[in-house]
C-alpha cells in the first residue's frame, strides 16, 4: 500500500450559510490523501497503473465550484467522486479549509476533515 497526497489546492469558491458568502465568496485550501496499491506503477513506470493526481485535482476543482452551505457537504462529494471514479483508491482523507472565515474574530482558517475507506 502506498500514499499519494495532493496538498494546498487553492481555490476561490462560494460556500457558506450566509447570503454574503454566496455573493462575495472566499478563499479555500484543500488537501487530499489517498491510499492505494502503488506497487504496479512503481514497477511499470506507467500512469495507467497509478492514481492520477491530475484527476484528483480536477475532482476537487469541479466539486468546489458547486455551492454548498457546509464544508462537510463539499468534502463528502469529493470523497464520493474519488471512490466512484478511481477504483484503485482504498482510503481517502479530504480536508477543506475556509481561509479567513467570517466568524467575528481574527481566525486564519476553519478546516473540516473527512475520511472514507472502501468496503471490502
Amino acid at each position: 500500500m502506498g500514499i499519494i497526497e495532493v496538498n494546498n489546492i487553492k481555490l476561490y469558491a462560494f460556500h457558506g450559510c450566509l447570503e454574503e458568502e454566496a455573493k462575495i465568496g472566499s478563499e479555500y485550501c484543500v488537501d487530499i490523501k489517498v491510499s492505494a496499491n502503488l506497487q504496479t506503477s512503481a514497477d511499470s513506470d506507467e500512469l495507467a497503473d497509478t492514481v492520477d493526481y491530475v484527476h484528483l485535482n480536477a475532482i476537487v476543482k469541479q466539486e468546489m465550484a458547486i455551492r454548498s452551505k457546509l464544508l462537510e457537504h463539499v468534502a463528502q462529494r469529493i470523497l464520493n467522486r474519488i471512490f466512484s471514479e478511481l477504483p484503485m483508491v482504498q482510503k481517502t482523507t479530504v480536508s477543506v479549509a475556509k481561509i479567513n472565515p467570517p466568524i467575528g474574530g481574527s481566525v486564519k482558517d476553519v478546516t473540516i476533515t473527512l475520511s472514507k475507506k472502501r468496503k471490502a
